[in-house]
């Protein structure tokens, strides 16, 4: 069986290459040239372009890339399981389910769960991440599905920003709240809730919304020593690391994993993000 992800889940191509995962790469537009994500362009291609003031768009997986891999895997009789980006943030799960049913009617015993994970970055690494694992033990198709459900439903992706502007931009946040907030050293806490990116606070300094994303681990993992958190961020190491330290010291979880994160989110959020993931059990 074959796991699927699309390339916004932020996981690195060596590990998903490493993995077997298949990859549905969305598009990513600099100066009206349009590059593969993970394929013709890095993070660090990206974050050079951010920092040179440009804004990069950002364009779904095409229907015809859905429709070609669909295909492959059918004529190998291979069943799938497709971790799809958010359907509130996206319209890949649409084009998957599409896709799926055009090549249905010439494989009509193709088995592909399509899945919409209701989230973005490592909030869908997470989940892929464990669908590897569960593969890689020979656990069946139905039991994989049924946990990722479970874990779509307890998934808790916590964000905050640099640069607000870049929120403004893409209507997330006024412009005036935006250039208010950057003059205050305002830090928004976001989170994706029932698919959608939120802002659910703020905080004068970034101490202090790390500070409310280690009180909502503390109040909401109850599970944590047996889960794996992941860390995603532009390029923040020093931070990053502080960040990974606290949270192995004060929750003792499985493991941290951070990342950098891709072109697709950093596309919309900007330099200076920070998010963390795990699960409310």
């Amino acid at each position: 069986m074959k796991i699927i992800v699309d390339s916004s889940c932020d996981l690195p191509l060596s590990y998903l290459e490493e993995h077997d995962v298949v990859v549905l790469p969305l598009r990513v537009i600099v100066d009206q040239t349009e590059y593969v994500d993970m394929y013709e362009i890095s993070n660090e291609q990206i974050y050079a372009f951010i920092n040179e003031g440009k804004r990069p768009q950002t364009s779904q997986v095409p229907l015809s890339k859905y429709v070609e891999t669909f295909q492959r895997l059918a004529q190998a009789e291979e069943s799938a399981i497709y971790l799809a980006l958010s359907s509130e943030l996206s319209g890949c799960f649409q084009a998957a389910l599409l896709a799926k049913a055009q090549v249905v009617e010439d494989y009509p015993d193709f088995d592909l769960e399509i899945i919409d994970s209701r989230a973005a970055s490592l909030g869908i690494g997470l989940l892929a991440r464990e669908a590897v694992q569960m593969n890689e033990a020979n656990t069946s198709k139905d039991q994989i599905v049924n946990h990722l459900h479970f874990m779509v439903e307890h998934l808790v992706s916590l964000f905050t920003v640099e640069d607000l502007n870049y929120l403004a931009q893409g209507g997330r946040l006024s412009k005036s709240g935006a250039f208010l907030g950057s003059l205050l050293n305002i830090h928004p806490l976001l989170e994706v809730i029932d698919g959608r990116l939120q802002a659910i606070d703020r905080f004068r300094g970034r101490k202090k919304v790390l500070n409310k994303i280690y009180e909502r681990m503390a109040n909401e993992a109850s599970k944590v020593t047996e889960q794996t958190i992941l860390i995603v961020h532009t390029n923040e190491t020093e931070l990053v690391a502080e960040i990974k330290d606290h949270i192995q010291e004060t929750f003792h979880p499985k493991e941290v994993i951070a990342y950098p994160i891709g072109a697709v989110i950093s596309a919309h959020t900007g330099m200076g993000t920070i998010g963390v993931f795990f699960m409310d059990q």
